[in-house]
């Protein structure tokens, strides 16, 4: 056989188009399914307040009540370090920061709610709080200390509530336009999803009232809460909760846990429903496979044992709330759900120390996967995904407040921007290169 010593095909042109061109429809439905990972600056964390409870202060007290709670059990980062078991490294940067977040910005999502927390009132009560809880949320929008995101939980599709649920949202979104447009940070959350025409008819609900008022179509989106098991697994075997994200016609913003609800609609007893139930795991793996790629959020849920009473009793539910937010970082869900202003500084110290413990190991690979900086020693070869990864952890501890551009830019040679992008699965990543030559990263800071 002669040998060749340029390239040559066998294939014609029109044969390769042939076998490629229908992949043009393909391509066009993977990218409106999936459009990429969701944005970094997700809150931390959903704070739940029963509608009947807001006040034009309730964020103030929460942060005030927060750190009287953590000046009364952790008043320096020793305390905080012996009572959570943070590394002593990690201690005195975590207790500042969340010492100064409490002060600043207690609260970064805040949930009004008009569901369970709320229960059934006459329509009359109901129209009352929907209005009061409209004109708070355009106080707290204003306010610099406020809340960044906020909104409320309406009741449900279901048959029983559902025509309450309705007018409810009109009234809050009626009342909230009399003051101008709708706050950035708007949200809006539907509870106890368990068919995907209901979040259709959620998204159709949105979309008439956007006609009725002349908003720009698309503006309004909402979160789905994830509390039945009809949303895991419908009656054909099928995982209802991707067909749900299908079905919010690109409104879907999030997917969020209810704890309670569904552990005690897979039977399990009282006394053993958790977030890390095996049931609860279960359920939020297949919340993950859904949302993967698609843009949509992931928040974990609650834990209902609050730090009140003795000092044995705050430390208990400290230590436990300080544990499942931990573990829900490492599981892919940087969001949860706090009900008491107690759970405020473990919420806030969990992810400050979880992003600064890793930073450092974070920071080594990405600098030397963009050829950045020289990290000599580096015994991992990380794949262009996994490099989207670390660069969103990094990005993440940026915009949560545990880390600062400073130590991103000695760590990785990376300024923010070019963190963000990437992180972005559509934006091409840096050849690799010898880094020999390269700064270390003492050099670099």
């Amino acid at each position: 056989m002669r040998r060749r010593d340029t390239a040559h095909t066998s294939l014609s042109e029109a044969a390769t188009a042939a076998v490629t061109a229908p992949l043009a429809a393909v391509d066009a439905e993977l990218a409106r399914r999936y459009p990429g990972a969701p944005p970094a600056s997700q809150p931390v964390h959903t704070v739940y307040v029963p509608a009947d409870r807001l006040t034009a202060d309730t964020v103030r007290s929460w942060g005030e009540a927060a750190l009287a709670l953590l000046d009364a059990h952790a008043p320096d980062a020793a305390a905080l370090a012996t009572l959570l078991g943070l590394p002593d490294a990690l201690a005195a940067p975590v207790h500042d920061r969340v010492r100064a977040k409490l002060a600043r910005e207690p609260v970064e999502d805040l949930r009004i709610d008009f569901e369970d927390g709320y229960g059934r009132r006459p329509d009359a009560e109901e129209d009352a709080a929907a209005v009061h809880a409209a004109r708070v949320a355009v106080r707290l929008a204003a306010d610099p200390g406020g809340p960044a995101h906020l909104g409320i939980r309406m009741k449900s599709m279901e048959a029983p509530v559902r025509d309450r649920a309705v007018r409810t949202l009109d009234v809050f979104l009626t009342t909230l336009l009399d003051a101008g447009p709708p706050p950035k940070g708007l949200r809006l959350t539907l509870p106890k999803v368990s068919h995907p025409a209901q979040v259709t008819a959620m998204s159709g609900l949105c979309g008439a009232f956007e006609r009725a008022t002349g908003l720009t179509p698309g503006q309004l989106r909402f979160e789905a809460q994830i509390e039945t098991t009809q949303a895991i697994l419908g009656p054909d075997g099928r995982a209802t909760v991707a067909r749900l994200v299908d079905a919010a016609e690109g409104r879907l913003t999030g997917l969020h846990f209810g704890t309670y609800d569904y552990t005690a609609a897979c039977q399990i007893p009282a006394a053993h429903q958790s977030l890390d139930h095996p049931a609860a795991d279960h359920a939020k793996a297949v919340m993950q496979l859904a949302a993967a790629g698609t843009g949509v959020e992931l928040s974990d849920g609650s834990t209902n044992v609050l730090p009140t009473g003795s000092a044995e009793q705050v430390h208990h539910a400290w230590r436990l709330h300080h544990r499942l937010v931990r573990r829900g970082l490492a599981r892919g869900f940087p969001q949860g759900w706090d009900l008491h202003p107690g759970q405020l500084p473990t919420r806030y110290t969990a992810v400050y120390a979880f992003y600064r413990e890793g930073f450092d190991a974070a920071a080594d690979r990405l600098a030397t996967y963009v050829g950045r900086l020289a990290t000599p020693g580096t015994a991992v070869l990380d794949e262009p995904a996994t490099a989207r990864a670390l660069a969103a952890f990094l990005l993440r501890g940026l915009r949560c407040g545990a880390l600062d551009a400073a130590e991103l830019a000695a760590g990785t040679g990376l300024a923010p921007a070019e963190l963000a992008a990437l992180a972005d699965p559509a934006t091409p990543h840096p050849p690799r290169a010898d880094w020999t030559a390269r700064p270390t990263r003492d050099q670099a800071s």
